[in-house]
């Protein structure tokens, strides 16, 4: 019997297939340590809870940072997610030359790095991960995990003078 191996794709590769259509009629992939990863659907409220997240760290970083959101990433391993928010440092060039790669990005919400912030709108609070660590048996995981309640300001990571309000951002609707 042989073995079955999946194909593994680089940036560059992943890159060329959507030069030549390949994701033409459903766009919602990502490149994930090599292997193309259909993306779920989004819900209303997660659409709503995003675009107001969206709206509040654009106004919140004004100039200080880049602020992308549903924008493609580079991560080491061949990844190229795109993270629902992005806090990128500011460059000259607004990255034409190349997605924001690990020593550009300053927060990312729902992908796993320094800072990581889940928007849980289940149980409709806000997880904040941080200083991630790698176990001794493998894997990682973060050391500070908190919880931030729908109607609390959190300050955003790399901007102490800077607050987001959370009420401003979880959908009113949602506590009912």
């Amino acid at each position: 019997m042989t073995a079955v191996t999946a194909k593994r794709f680089s940036i560059a590769e992943y890159h060329r297939l959507a030069e030549l259509g390949f994701f033409e009629f459903d766009n919602r992939f990502e490149l994930i340590r090599g292997e193309i990863i259909k993306m779920a659907a989004k819900g209303r409220l997660h659409s709503v809870c995003n675009s107001m997240l969206f709206g509040e760290l654009y106004v919140l970083m004004a100039r200080r940072a880049c602020v992308r959101g549903q924008e493609p990433i580079i991560l080491p391993t061949d990844s190229e997610p795109e993270p629902d928010v992005v806090i990128a440092r500011s460059r000259s060039d607004n990255y034409v030359s190349s997605h924001p790669e690990s020593a550009d990005i300053l927060l990312v919400i729902e992908v796993s790095v320094a800072d990581y912030w889940i928007f849980n709108l289940v149980d409709i609070q806000l997880e904040m991960h941080s200083e991630p660590y790698q176990k001794q048996r493998g894997g990682f995981d973060y050391r500070v995990k908190r919880v931030v309640l729908p109607n609390e300001v959190v300050v955003i990571p790399g901007f102490p003078e800077l607050s987001l309000d959370l009420s401003a951002v979880f959908p009113a609707q949602m506590g009912e």
